[in-house]
C-alpha cells in the first residue's frame, strides 16, 4: 500500500482484494439479549446530503446505548461477559482500565451490573464532570497528572498486583491483544445493525463510513466487518481524528505504528498518541483514507449536528467536520474520485457519542 499525505489528509492506495476474518456473530447475539438492548437510531439527514451533493447522510446516533451515552458499552459489555466467563471462580474480581472517559464509564457500569468492582484510571485532563459520572457509577478513580498513554501503563501496572484483578483496557500492545480483540468484536454490533437498518430503507450497503478514532479499536470493528465482505470495491472507510492527537494519520502516512504528542483538543475521547497494536494491521491494509480536523471545524459540526436534531459531543461531531473537509475545497474532486463519492452515494457518520456523554462541553451545540 502507498500513500498520499498532507497536514489534514492522508489518502491511502489500498489492495482492494485484501480481505480479514468474518467477525464473530456471537456478540450481536449477546447485545441483543440484554436487558435495554435496541438498535440505535440511523437517521437521514437530507440538509447535510444537499449541502454536499451526495444522494444521503445519515447519522448513527450512539447517544444512548444500554443506558449510556457513547457506542462504548457495545465492547465492554461482550469482553467483561468473555473475561468473566473465563475467570478462575466467582470473585468478586476488580476490573481495572485507564480511560479518557466513556469506556471507563462503560467498564464500571458493567462491572457493577455483574456484581464486581471497577478501578479507572483517568488523565486529569477528563473534565471533573466525566469523572464523576465513573464515579457515579460505585467504580473507584485515580486520576492522574499524565497523558493518556500514561494512564493506560499505570492502569495495567495496577492490575498486575493483584490475582483478583483484570486489565479490561481497549488499546492493545504485544502481549495484550485478547480482550482488546474482545471489544472490538463487541463494536462490530453497530455496522450490523447500520446493515440492517439501510435495509429496511431500501438502500445497500453504505459507499462511505467516517469513524472517529482514538486508538483506533472502533476503526477496527469498522474494517473488520467492510473489509471480511467479498465485493471487490465495498464501502469506504475513513478515519478522523483532532488534529492535535492524530496518531492514525501519522502512522498510514509514515507506513508503521509511530506515537503522537498529543495537546490539548476539546474531543477528549480521541486524545490518544499511540495506535493500537491489534488495529494496525487492519488500518494499514484496509483504510481508504485519515483525516485530522481542528476544535474549531468540529465546534461548527456540532452546532450544526444540534439545529439537525443530533446532540453530539465533540468526538461524536467529528465525523461531519471530517465529511465536510473530504468533500469541499481545494482538490475536492480528487479525495471524491478517490472515495468513490458521487451524487447518488450514501455517507454514513458515526456519531460516537452525545452531550451527556462529556456534559462540560455539551454548549458546543448551542448558538
Amino acid at each position: 500500500m502507498s500513500v498520499e499525505s498532507g497536514r489534514w489528509w492522508c489518502a491511502a492506495k489500498r489492495d482492494r482484494t485484501w480481505r480479514c476474518s468474518e467477525p464473530s456473530a456471537e456478540a450481536y447475539a449477546f447485545h441483543r439479549g440484554l436487558d435495554g438492548y435496541a438498535a440505535t437510531p440511523l437517521v437521514s439527514l437530507p440538509e447535510l446530503a444537499a449541502e454536499l451533493g451526495i444522494g444521503f447522510v445519515l447519522a448513527k446516533d450512539e447517544s444512548s446505548r444500554l443506558g449510556l451515552p457513547a457506542f462504548k458499552a457495545l465492547g465492554a459489555s461482550w469482553a467483561i461477559h468473555r473475561v468473566l466467563a473465563g475467570a478462575p471462580g466467582d470473585g468478586p474480581f476488580t476490573l481495572v482500565t485507564a480511560t479518557d472517559g466513556n469506556h471507563g464509564r462503560a467498564v464500571a457500569r458493567f462491572a457493577r451490573l455483574m456484581g464486581h468492582r471497577a478501578s479507572i484510571v483517568v488523565p486529569s485532563v477528563v473534565h471533573a464532570s466525566a469523572v464523576q459520572a465513573i464515579r457515579d457509577e460505585g467504580a473507584e478513580v485515580l486520576v492522574l497528572d499524565a497523558s493518556y498513554d500514561e494512564a493506560v501503563e499505570a492502569a495495567a501496572r495496577i492490575a498486575d498486583e493483584d490475582d483478583l484483578s483484570i486489565l479490561v483496557q481497549d488499546t492493545a500492545w504485544p502481549g495484550y491483544e485478547e480482550i482488546p480483540g474482545w471489544i472490538v468484536e463487541g463494536y462490530t454490533t453497530l455496522f450490523a445493525e447500520i446493515d440492517e437498518q439501510l435495509s429496511g430503507i431500501g438502500l445497500g450497503h453504505p459507499s462511505l463510513v467516517i469513524v472517529p478514532s482514538g486508538v483506533g479499536s472502533l476503526l477496527q470493528g469498522a474494517l473488520t466487518y467492510y473489509r471480511s465482505r467479498p465485493e471487490p470495491d465495498g464501502t469506504a472507510v475513513v478515519s478522523v481524528e483532532p488534529d492535535s492527537a492524530a496518531c492514525v494519520l501519522a502512522s498510514l502516512s509514515a507506513g508503521e505504528p509511530v506515537t503522537v504528542e498529543t495537546g490539548a483538543t476539546i474531543m477528549a475521547g480521541m486524545n490518544c498518541g499511540t495506535t493500537s497494536s491489534l488495529a494496525w494491521p487492519y488500518i494499514a491494509n484496509g483504510l481508504d483514507a485519515a483525516i485530522a480536523v481542528t476544535d474549531a471545524a468540529d465546534a461548527v459540526a456540532a452546532r450544526d449536528l444540534d439545529r439537525l436534531g443530533i446532540a453530539a459531543g465533540p468526538c461524536g461531531a467529528a465525523g461531519l467536520a471530517a465529511l465536510r473537509a473530504a468533500l469541499t475545497g481545494d482538490d475536492a474532486d480528487e479525495r471524491r474520485a478517490h472515495l468513490g463519492i458521487g451524487a447518488d452515494s450514501v455517507a454514513v457518520l458515526i456519531i460516537t457519542e452525545g452531550a451527556e456523554a462529556n456534559p462540560a462541553l455539551g454548549t458546543l451545540g448551542q448558538g
